[in-house]
């Protein structure tokens, strides 16, 4: 799924910000090694665009897991990737990602709400 090719980028909602393969493939290891029991994913989509050779998408993320061994709970994520076609194939270069706020839901536009 991602290209191995740079630029890759990734900001992750775990707080890590890397950037090149090899630091990119490192931060996936090290929260692989955090996450287990996923006993459910979808993916809501939101807005989705391409022009040319680029293309992105920006949802939400929704599943069920345990972090560092803890119990399963539920984790949503607002996420945006970035795509690049290579040889025909696309591939993810770019994923920010970070969890809703604890005040918000999504949609809520942020201009209307008092202080």
């Amino acid at each position: 799924m991602w290209s191995t090719r740079d630029p890759v980028t990734l900001l992750g909602a775990f707080g890590v910000a890397n950037s090149g393969w090899n630091e990119v493939s490192e931060a996936f290891r090290w929260v692989a090694s955090r996450f287990s029991n996923c006993t459910a994913y979808e993916f809501e989509l939101v807005a989705a665009g391409v022009s040319g050779d680029l293309a992105y998408t920006v949802g939400y993320e929704h599943s069920s897991l345990s972090v560092d061994d803890g119990p399963v709970e539920p984790n949503n994520l607002r996420v945006t990737h970035v795509y690049r076609r290579e040889n025909g194939e696309w591939k993810i270069v770019h994923r920010h990602g970070d969890r809703l706020p604890s005040n918000r839901g999504p949609f809520v536009d942020a201009s209307k709400e008092k202080e």
